[in-house]
Parts: C-alpha cells; structure tokens; sequence
C-alpha cells in the first residue's frame, strides 16, 4: 500500500503533537528577516491540511498541493470547517508542481523533502518551486538530517490514541542512504479491529547537496536554520530548515 493511503483518516489523531502553531509563527519570523510580506502562500506536500487551514485564519491566500488523494480528502473536510477565505487544494506530485499563477511564498514542512528518494527528484522539485514563485518570493522547508535517519535505525515506536493504534519500525540503509520505515496500522471498526501495512521511505539529503539544487534551481539566497531557531544548524541538528529566496529581479 502506498505511503498515507491507509493512514489519512488517522494521521491527526497519531500526529497530535505536532506544533503546527510554532511551525507558523517561525515561518513568518523567517518571513520577516528576509523582507518578504506575502499574500499569497503554497502549502507543499501539505497532507491533512493543517497548516493551510491555519494559514487561511492567518489571512493569507492558501494554495495546498499533495500527491495524496486520501489526506486531501482530509484537507478539505478540514477546510469546509472556515467560513471564509478557504484553501484550494490541489493533487499533484512535487516534481510536476503547475500552479496557474505564482505565489509569494512556498513552505513545505514535516521533512517532504525526504520523501523525494531520487535526487533527480528533488532538483525538479525546486525547479518547479522557483518558478512557481513571483520575484522575490520565498521558499522554506525542512528536512531530517542525515545524522537524524542513521540513527533511527533499529528502532520501533508505537502510537496510540482511541481507535487507531500504530506500530512504526526503521531500517536505515547506508549504501541506499535511505530509511525504510514500515507501518503497522490497526484501526478500529466496531468490534474488530482492521490491520493496514504501508512503508515510507526517505532519502538522507546533506545540507551542501540542497543547498546546491537550490542554487541550480536559481535561488540566490540560501540560508539553513537549526529547528524553528534563529541560528546555524549543528552537526548533531535533527530536523533543518532552509530559506531559500528568489531574486527580485528574476
């Protein structure tokens, strides 16, 4: 089974936790020190549509794509909650990335980018981002770091909430450079409960390797941040963020 297709309808109720707010609030910090006031935002790979919905009570313009059909489901739900200025959503694969109009910003977060497990994959996905940006505009994502997938490996994590119980195990592999994590997933249905296998995958992307697809994408300011801090990343960082902007000029 393909990568959320089982896990859609129970991905909030076992990702609680994530703080979607603080997300938020350091993307519009980055937002800030780069100069960039935008009206109208991307939400890439945005899944259950979390934060697009909390984008659109924010005032912003919200644009979300995924390759899921099943968390888009999800998203729209989500969105038809809003009495106005609702997000758009869209299903479409990052490295096909079409909008009919550019944006003022992009963000993609929760390490979609190590979803791309072909690097070739990647370079058209910033490709795609940068001409999906208006002049100046501005891109940030985040990824889990090569440091963070290696050691994982071996490991099994279990969630729990009421009618979905998820049991997560990880290989890394270090030739691949990629971790392989399945995913048992036991919903409940009445008296019975259903069992679903799905396993993801992510690719262990350097930072020097982004930030050079960024800057054969075009992008003429790079910066990485240490997780939603104002400083550079370490070499034991987990997660990092990259700000990439698009020149005013472009």
């Amino acid at each position: 089974m393909s990568a959320y297709e089982a896990l859609a309808a129970s991905y909030d109720a076992l990702t609680y936790d994530v703080p979607y707010d603080k997300i938020l609030r350091f993307w519009e910090t980055l937002l800030r020190r780069f100069r960039v006031r935008p009206g109208s935002v991307l939400d890439l790979a945005c899944g259950t549509g979390s934060l697009s919905v909390l984008l659109a009570r924010s005032g912003y313009h919200v644009i979300g794509a995924d390759r899921s059909e099943q968390m888009l489901c999800q998203a729209e739900q989500k969105a038809q909650q809003l009495p106005e200025n609702r997000p758009f959503f869209i299903c479409q694969p990052m490295q096909r990335l079409r909008l009919p109009e550019p944006v003022d910003a992009v963000i993609c977060c929760l390490d979609s980018i190590n979803y791309l497990t072909d690097p070739a994959d990647c370079r058209r996905t910033f490709a795609r981002v940068f001409d999906a940006l208006k002049p100046g505009g501005l891109f940030v994502f985040d990824v889990d770091t090569p440091y963070k997938l290696r050691s994982l490996n071996g490991q099994v994590f279990l969630d729990e909430r009421e009618g979905a119980y998820c049991v997560w195990r990880a290989e890394y592999r270090e030739r691949a450079r990629r971790l392989y994590y399945g995913m048992d997933l036991f919903t409940q249905q009445g008296k019975l409960w259903a069992r679903s296998f799905e396993e993801h995958v992510e690719y262990a992307y350097t930072m020097e390797e982004l930030t050079q697809y960024l800057n054969e994408a075009g992008f003429s300011d790079v910066r990485l941040f240490a997780d939603r801090k104002l400083r550079s990343p370490e070499p034991t960082e987990l997660r990092v963020y990259f700000a990439a902007k698009k020149d005013e000029k472009t």
